[in-house]
């Protein structure tokens, strides 16, 4: 089995001529709940979370205050509260126009790994486009894996084939939720700076209950925390990402960081 520390130096994909999907442009997002309840409970009222297009935004919480939710309503899979609205920089519909990426791979496991790769192509019924998929499989460093099951790759391994799937599509807006939770330290690490790099120049919301990964790849960063839940103020670390974890500025951030999510967490019932 390959070491999940095999991950060569990212390469430019081709020039295809018109950018797929928009992808070159960077779409900002805004996202207006009025009210967000679960069995009679009012879990997210009044709240505003403003997305920067080409940039990552990372959401931290404690268990139970909304994060998943909000980035299910972002994606369409759970419908629209009343009396709330998505609204897009360039004034189109956000439909079509985003990915997702879970927790878990959700990979098909009777599919091989470039058919997994392609399968949001061959659902909308689309002619897959094998050249591409194969560049981004490279860019992981899986390029070799293409004919495997997911059954024989490592758990690292397998998000990088979830992180291909996920880039496939080259949609503008990227919705992560957890996504390398599950994983070692250094795995996740190493897909840290690895989705750092594929994903410059997107639009990104990443749920994360990790200080550190936030301010790794954070350009915005807000603790969510209360009951209905609050947005606090954004954090918004220097630097080029993936950030160091070592500089003292970001020690700095990690400590007022953990402080929000200590009082965060007092606060949900």
């Amino acid at each position: 089995m390959e070491p999940d520390n095999r991950f060569p130096p990212s390469s430019p994909e081709p020039s295809t001529g018109e950018p797929r999907n928009q992808a070159g442009t960077r779409i900002g997002l805004q996202l207006r709940l009025n009210q967000l309840i679960f069995d009679r409970e009012l879990i997210v009222g009044d709240l505003d979370l403003s997305l920067v297009g080409g940039e990552i935004t990372c959401l931290l919480g404690p268990s139970g205050v909304g994060k998943s939710s909000i980035l299910k309503i972002l994606a369409g899979f759970i419908p629209l509260p009343p009396e709330s609205w998505i609204e897009c920089s360039d004034g189109r519909p956000v439909t079509g126009r985003i990915s997702y990426m879970d927790q878990h791979d959700l990979l098909l496991p009777w599919a091989t790994v470039l058919e997994n790769i392609v399968i949001g192509g061959r659902l909308r019924g689309e002619s897959p486009d094998l050249a591409r998929a194969r560049e981004l499989l490279h860019r992981v460093g899986l390029e070799n894996w293409e004919g495997a099951r997911p059954a024989t790759l490592s758990g690292g391994m397998r998000q990088r084939v979830a992180l291909a799937r996920t880039l496939m599509d080259d949609s503008p807006i990227v919705l992560m939720d957890e996504p390398f939770s599950a994983l070692d330290a250094i795995t996740r690490f190493r897909l840290q700076g690895l989705a750092a790099d594929l994903l410059k120049d997107k639009t990104v919301l990443l749920i994360t209950h990790d200080p550190m990964e936030a301010l790794r790849l954070g350009h915005t960063i807000h603790v969510l925390s209360g009951h209905p839940v609050t947005l606090s103020l954004p954090y918004s670390p220097d630097g080029p990402i993936p950030r160091d974890p070592a500089d003292d500025a970001l020690r700095h951030y990690y400590s007022e960081i953990m402080a929000s999510l200590a009082l965060a967490t007092a606060d949900t019932p």
